[in-house]
Parts: structure tokens; sequence; C-alpha cells
């Protein structure tokens, strides 16, 4: 079998593992992803890396949002109701629909709403076996409050649930077609405990989405397989692999030479690159995203609101945008972005004045100042190169007199030491798993998010949760807009944060994927992609999508791929078939 895989490849020369001849062989998929997941359920993380390579990919929710039309639409839930008091929220269950099958699990029933009162009680029932089999706790529910929120969940019937809310929340609906808000199966749960190996359950995962997970190598690979019971429109894919490579240089080299079919996460630099290519394309979609660089508000002296003013005071955005984004980003004013309904363009705030930044360190008494600056060591949508911003930082603030530290640790570690709070401050970033506009303030600044860690300010103001709340109690788009710009002034004066910038959403990949899922939020999906036949794939312009305005073993590393035709490594779908066949 590993022949015939091997044969394919080399007919292909691609990762488009159809039929080479009569050999009808299953079709594959690559995507080069940038890191390891944390894990593999989604409930539990705020991760990127680990929500694309979850979410979408091995589970499904009960609603989810379109983009196309703007709105919640059906998925394991086929219909709801709402009461007039917008406590009560009635989900209509899909009949006939299969969890995946494993190694460790085979199901004996289809889904049902024992999964939903699982899935959900998880995370609002203390007495639930599984709440507390996690160290990170449920940081984006934690930080929404959805424990305060939902009251109970209540079993009609196996294809009937009702949630029952405390108070009305306009937010309700959306954050469950979040990519956090996935159903995992009661009854495999339910069998791990039994067999106490109830840790499992976060990493061989079993969903009901359109790929089940088949085998994770560390630093390798992710190797998921088709579905062959799902529920939905069928995957145009028989296997889809994440080839984990954290160098962006690597991973374009990979798209050039055909090891990918998409890539993660381009440097502005690369774009160019790709543009001398007529086989790849540049999907570009204006993000919901926001890149800033928080203060540890819980430390002196960044408890005094005057220097947190100062070293906004300090930054030149302009710069930033210039060297880190290429341009190809806009500058924050506020914590939300242009592309979010409930933005409203103004002045930027805390605008660059060296001169103010060092009256107001002088009027707070502070002086040779040392801070330490945490950059993440990874590259995300909201910013690209975090490391690169934290030395335009340093210099910007060497010129008022601060001396500044930069630390960055490997991805793992760096999640790991920001949950225990001891740094000065940290550029990073957020990029939304909804439109609603809360899905920016309650995760991030919210004083249930400082309770969860998700709000790495570690700031909590009464007033601003009441803002929210506010907001939160009425369907009034007028008065929420309101409401949220109220809360961006508070933000302002406060500046528990940086706003930076808004980078656009940039995914590569070969002319010859017919269908993509780039939304302005949320993980990518691949239940739709597929790749076209040799013979009808033709060249097209590189850069008809691109709209740059929006105002365990690590394999050898490649070269840069400045160069044309860089060294061919293995692909990652040869490398798992490999495995598997050893």
């Amino acid at each position: 079998m590993m022949r015939q895989w091997q044969l394919t490849l080399v007919c292909a020369c691609s990762l488009l593992l159809s039929a080479c001849g009569k050999a009808q062989l299953p079709s594959g998929l690559v995507y080069c992803s940038e890191g390891n997941p944390e894990t593999f359920n989604p409930q539990l993380i705020t991760s990127g890396t680990t929500v694309d390579a979850t979410s979408n990919q091995i589970y499904n929710r009960l609603v989810d949002y379109d983009v196309t039309s703007a709105s919640i639409v059906p998925s394991l839930a086929t219909q709801w109701q709402v009461s007039e008091d917008g406590l009560t929220y009635r989900f209509h269950l899909r009949r006939d629909v299969h969890f995946h099958q494993s190694e460790l699990f085979t199901p004996s029933r289809y889904f049902n709403a024992d999964d939903v009162l699982f899935s959900f009680n998880r995370i609002i029932d203390l007495a639930h076996p599984y709440h507390y089999l996690t160290r990170t706790g449920y940081p984006f529910f934690q930080s929404i409050s959805f424990a305060e929120l939902v009251d109970s969940i209540e079993k009609v019937n196996d294809f009937e649930v009702v949630f029952h809310l405390t108070r009305p929340d306009a937010t309700f609906i959306s954050n469950l077609a979040t990519d956090f808000a996935v159903i995992l199966s009661a009854e495999y749960g339910q069998q791990l405990l039994a067999q106490n190996q109830a840790e499992k359950l976060d990493f061989f995962a079993i969903g009901t989405g359109p790929f089940r997970l088949d085998e994770y190598v560390k630093n390798e690979y992710i190797r998921y397989k088709k579905h062959p019971d799902f529920w939905g429109e069928p995957p145009k894919i028989e296997m889809l692999v994440f080839d984990i490579t954290p160098r962006s240089s690597v991973r374009l080299a990979k798209l050039i030479t055909g090891d990918c079919s998409v890539s993660a996460l381009p440097k502005a630099t690369e774009l160019a690159v790709v543009k001398q290519h007529p086989n790849l394309v540049i999907d570009t979609q204006a993000g919901l995203n926001v890149a800033f660089w928080a203060f540890n508000t819980q430390k002196a002296p960044f408890n005094d609101v005057r220097v947190r003013q100062a070293l906004a005071h300090a930054v030149d955005k302009d710069n930033i945008l210039r060297v880190v984004y290429h341009d190809t980003a806009v500058a924050a004013t506020g914590v939300l972005p242009p592309a979010s309904w409930a933005y409203t363009p103004s002045v930027i705030p805390n605008e660059y004045n060296p001169g103010k930044a060092r009256a107001l360190l002088k009027e707070a008494g502070v002086s040779r100042l040392q801070i330490d600056i945490w950059a993440m060591p990874v590259a995300r949508v909201y910013n690209p190169n975090a490391l690169k911003t934290a030395e335009l930082i340093q210099a910007d603030l060497a010129a008022i007199g601060v001396k500044v530290n930069i630390i960055s640790f490997d991805w793992s570690v760096f999640t790991q030491k920001l949950a225990l709070a001891d740094y000065d401050s940290v550029l990073i970033g957020w990029n939304a798993d909804n439109s609603d506009p809360d899905n920016f303030f309650s995760p991030l600044l919210s004083c249930a998010a400082f309770n969860s860690n998700n709000n790495r300010s570690r700031w909590c103001l009464p007033a601003f949760d009441e803002l929210l709340a506010k907001a939160q109690a009425t369907t009034d788009k007028g008065e929420r807009k309101a409401l949220y710009q109220a809360a961006e002034a508070i933000i302002a004066a406060q500046v528990p944060m940086v706003n930076l910038a808004h980078g656009p959403k940039v995914v590569l990949r070969k002319s010859s994927l017919i269908s993509t899922h780039n939304a302005p939020y949320g993980g990518i999906s691949f239940a739709a992609m597929m790749l076209a036949p040799p013979q009808l794939t033709a060249p097209i312009e590189p850069a008809q999508h691109i709209d740059l305005e929006y105002s365990p073993i690590k394999s050898a590393p490649m070269k840069s791929p400045a160069i044309e035709n860089p060294p061919k490594e293995r692909s990652a779908i040869e490398q798992a078939q490999t495995k598997e066949q050893g």
C-alpha cells in the first residue's frame, strides 16, 4: 500500500493524490500550519492554532454563523425558539447524526440530547465528573460568565433541549456559534470514566464533524480521515494533513514546491514572492481581530494610569504598521476593527507624543524605569511578527529613557507562563470568534475574563462591566453600539492595553483548490475544499483575490523561499502514510 501511495505522489508531483491512471486512491490535502495544538478540545483554550486544528475539522456546534447571510444557521440543532422574555432557548436536534469511530471507541447510538447536556454541563456544573479535568479551565466560557448566565439545561426528550438563562443576553446564540461551543460524545466520556482514562477525552478526540482524528505526531503532523457517515455535505477529500511548520519561510517554500496546498499566516514581505508564481493565490479578508500591548495592571508601576498613558504615548504605531505589517493592516483606534458593525471612526487615542510621555512619567515620579515585554514566538493573523514589534517598541521607549527587556519562549511554555501572570507586559492579540462586538470586550477585559486568566491586562473595572451588561441585555443595535463606544472611551482613558493594529486574514493556496473557507473570524475549515483534476486546472492571476488596502522529531528546515525552486522534502501526506505503514 505504501508503494502505491508513493507512486501516486510521484505521478501527481504535488499533493493531488487522486487517481493516477486507473488506480483510484484517496485524495489528500495538506495544510501547512504554524504550530502544535495544546489540546484537541477547543472548550479548553483560546489559541488560534488549536482552534484551526480542531473546531471545524473534528466537531460541530448546535448552530453556526453564515458569513454570506450574516445570520445564525442550523447545525446540530435544526431549529430553535426563544421565549418572549429572552430567558428560554428551546433547541430541536438533528436526527441520525453519527459520532466518529476510533480504536478507542465505537458508538452504539446516534447524537442526542445527552451529548448536549454532557458538553455544556461540563463547563457550568462543578459536580460534573469532567469539570475539573483540565488545568486551563474553560477560558472563553469563563470570560463571558457562561456559568452565571445558564441556570440549567433541560432534556425534554432525546431530540429537544432547553437552555434556561438567568437574564436576557443578546450574545447567547452568537456564543453558541463560536469555535469553542463544540459537542462532545457523552457515551465516549462515560466509557473513558469507567476505564479510568478520562483524560483521553480531550486528546483522543471524538466528534461529529467532517473529519475524524487519526494520528498526531508532535512537531510533525496531524492526520485526519474523512468521516464516512458525516451528516452534512461529505468532504471532497479522503485525508487531511496538518503539516506542522513553525517557520513562515518554510511554509511558503512547501507551498511553492507543492508539499502543501494551503498555507497559514504568511508574512507581508512574502506576498511579493507569491505573486511570482501564477499557480498560487492570495485570499484576503478584512480581519475581525486586534493586536495589542497589554500591561499587567496588578504590578507597579503599571497600576498607575499615568505610567500606562506615558508608555502609550511613546509608541509610534505608524512605524509598526510600516515595518511589521508593510502597510497591509490598519492602525487601531480602539479594540473594535473597522469590519465590526459597532465600529466608529475616531481620532487615535494616546497619540504618538514622546514629549507628553516624558512629562507623564515625571508627574508619576517614575525614573530609570526598566520593564519586560513578553512577545509571542509565533505568527498570528493580528500580528505576523511580535518579536519585531517588541524591538520597535523597545527603541521607542529608549527615546523616553525607559529600558526594555524582550522575553520569549516556545509557544507551549509561553502560554503556561502567561497563566502564572508573572509578567510586566505582553504583546499578544485576539481573533474574534463571531461577529458580535461583545466578543472583543468580554473575553479580553471583563472582570470575569480576569478570573479566567484570559484578561492579559489583569484589569477589572465594575463600571466597565456594567456597560457590557447593558449592551448584552438589549437587542437594539443602535443602543448597543453607543454602549460599546462608551466602553471604548473607558479603555482609551484607562489604557489597560495599547491597541496597535487590525491585520487582514490572509491564506495562501494553490489555484487548483476549488473551494476555500476564509471567514474574517474563527478557525479555518476544510470540509468544502477540494483539488481539481490537473486537466481542469488553469493558471490564474495570483493576486486576483488580494485586497491589501484594508484601511515527537522535527524534519530539517528548508532554506529561504526567496529562491525559485527550493529543495523538496517528503510531503506531509507521504510522511503520514509511511508512519501508518510502519
